[in-house]
């Protein structure tokens, strides 16, 4: 018996998407043949549409019954079939088993494939390690290294496990763990995670933690234990297939018991298949796809959008989502005898030939906004984890942090007038000419013009936003006032925000995930529904949501929640109807004002209505 469901599961999967279209075509064809009888046939051409729509709906719900005894809605059309055939009133067979099969590829096409997104995660994990043995530095597997070993790390290379540097100084972008938008310095004794990549300087260090105990993998297990614990809905004519099949049989049962016609009977059976009830959803959702698609939206799950209907929280990462992920000048101070402008033009010059984001904005935000050419720079010299030095017009300049700067002396005031900019969350580099301090750059992630108008209409839909980012409590704070969000959480690693929003849903909320970065991947898979940047966001986030922002236009993001709540009322007032036009026909069929045949095409009109009032989505726009 078991290899004789595994054959018939196979076949029912054999061709896919392709011939379940085909079969439609065919099948909705046989039934125009049929009614008006425009090809002679040694046969009913309603029974091409039997067969070829009918039957996997019949196999399917025998799979189901002996398997699992699994009463779905299939089980109830499959009675209707073989009633109505027995009777011999073939076109209502091949009409039902056609809307049924119509209902099921829609909701087939709304439901994503398996995706990728773990697989590219595990393959950003590094594959070697440069160990340094008593005969020099050699290469081995990364799983090959165990805690103790010294590994050398060059400029560009992937850091294969966790650690400590025990010699060098460098930049790290560790944007794969904690999202921060700039590399951040490291010298002697200070942790370095595995997967994060080296920017500049090479260096050594002592692996503290390997295999699977490193920062990589757990991320990996993240994403794979929260993808394991996000339910799947499941459709509402399958939840109550049950309570239809029981009240269906009754009604026929009593029907034939009381007026003897077997006719009456298989009325009912064919006008209580749940035809509209089924293509109530996914008709719905398909609209409500199409119409997120104008708007910017990728929807990657198919009941991504029922899930979203129900959230009452949305947590933000901060860059790259509410901020542009990149560091721009906000401001320019002189504290010496050089103007604004020509400290401002130094450092320019004296950045220009770095490759450190904050030098690289320095340079491109004076071009845009002082539209002058930068003077050249000799001698250029870039120092890891402190800044650079250069030549400018005869003149010695230094750009960088107070490490570079030790030897300039800088007031108290200068300090406390840093200090602001610093608790705001901006970043602060010095600038000296010949040694002497002549002023200060402040660089910082800008938010989106559109984020303050965006929270405030999220909130009017009644759902409280919350911030979840990686980086400085400072800086959070700042975007979060900016933005108008009051509940804030900073200093989160992939594993806090996934404990967040674990708390978030013990505590009976429904949450929404938004992020752009490979850290947000298990948050975007933990929470009821994700949301991906898909612009700037990178492939592993986009893999791990449910939803993708194409273009990054989070002005958006109130459409889309409201867009689903409208689908959900839709789906209502969708299912309402249907259900009471099935109850309204079996009435007739019981009387007998109702045959097989028109009563398979009333309740076929009531399909209709249902889909023309789920298109009715395609066009609908947040008032």
């Amino acid at each position: 018996m078991k290899a004789l469901i595994e054959k018939l599961e196979g076949f029912l999967e054999w061709g896919g998407i392709t011939k379940d279209i085909i079969c439609l075509l065919l099948g909705g064809a046989s039934l125009v043949v049929s009614i008006f009888d425009l090809i002679p046939l040694p046969f009913d051409a309603a029974w091409i549409a039997i067969i070829l729509c009918g039957l996997p709906i019949i196999l399917e719900a025998i799979i189901g019954l002996v398997t699992a005894f699994d009463i779905k809605a299939d089980v109830l059309v499959s009675l209707a079939l073989v009633a109505s055939v027995l009777i011999g009133e073939n076109f209502a067979a091949g009409e039902v088993a056609f809307i049924m099969q119509l209902g099921a590829l829609l909701e087939e096409l709304t439901v994503s494939k398996a995706r990728a997104g773990i697989e590219k995660l595990i393959h950003l994990t590094p594959r070697t390690a440069r160990v340094l043995t008593e005969n020099g530095a050699k290469i081995i597997p990364a799983e090959r290294v165990v805690v103790g070993d010294r590994i050398r790390v060059l400029p560009g290379e992937t850091i294969p496990v966790d650690g400590v540097i025990v010699s060098g100084q460098t930049s790290i972008n560790q944007a794969i763990m904690t999202g921060e938008s700039l590399p951040v310095d490291k010298v002697i004794g200070d942790e370095v995670s595995s997967g994060t990549v080296n920017q500049f300087g090479a260096f050594e260090m002592k692996a503290t933690k390997v295999g699977d105990d490193s920062s990589i993998q757990r991320m990996i297990r993240l994403v794979q234990s929260a993808d394991a614990e996000k339910a799947k809905i499941v459709g509402l004519a399958d939840r109550w297939a049950t309570w239809i099949v029981v009240i269906a049989l009754s009604a026929t049962a009593l029907t034939w018991f009381f007026t003897g016609e077997i006719i009456r009977a298989v009325t009912i059976l064919v006008v209580f298949c749940p035809c509209a009830l089924v293509l109530a959803t996914p008709t719905a959702i398909m609209a409500s796809i199409g119409n997120a698609t104008k708007h910017g939206f990728l929807v990657r799950e198919g009941d991504a959008l029922e899930r979203l209907a129900n959230v009452s929280k949305i947590t933000f990462d901060k860059t790259g989502t509410l901020t542009c992920g990149t560091p721009k000048v906000t401001a320019v101070d002189s504290v010496s005898d050089f103007t604004q402008q020509e400290v401002y033009a130094y450092a320019a010059a004296a950045e220009q030939l770095s490759e450190h984001p904050l030098g690289k904005a320095i340079a491109s935000c004076y071009k845009k906004q002082s539209n002058a050419v930068i003077a050249l720079a000799e001698q250029f010299t870039m120092l890891p984890g402190e800044g650079v030095t250069a030549l400018v017009n005869g003149k010695t300049v230094k750009a960088g942090n107070l490490k570079l700067l030790k030897d300039v002396p800088i007031s108290h005031f200068v300090a406390a007038a840093v200090g602001k900019y610093l608790l705001e969350g901006g970043t602060v580099i010095y600038v000296s000419v010949d040694e002497i301090l002549a002023g200060y750059i402040v660089l910082s992630d800008t938010v989106r013009q559109e984020c303050a108008s965006m929270v405030r209409e999220i909130c009017e839909l009644g759902i409280q936003p919350v911030l979840l980012t990686g980086d400085h409590p400072n800086a959070a704070n700042v975007i979060g006032r900016q933005v108008g969000i009051q509940e804030i959480h900073a200093n989160c690693l992939p594993e806090d925000k996934l404990k967040q929003i674990g708390e978030f849903q013990a505590a009976g909320n429904d949450v929404c995930m938004i992020g752009d970065g490979i850290n947000d991947a298990p948050a975007l898979k933990k929470a009821n529904v994700g949301i991906a940047m898909g612009g700037i966001g990178s492939d592993i986030a986009v893999d791990a949501a449910d939803i993708a922002l194409v273009d990054d236009e989070i002005k958006e993001l109130p459409h889309l929640l409201a867009l689903s709540k409208k689908m959900m009322k839709t789906i209502k007032l969708n299912l309402a109807f249907s259900m009471g036009l099935n109850f309204l026909a079996i009435t007739l069929a019981i009387t007998g004002i109702l045959g097989p045949v028109v009563g398979a095409l009333v309740h076929n009109a009531g399909s209709v209505v249902v889909i023309a009032n789920s298109a009715l989505l395609l066009r609908w726009k947040k008032s």
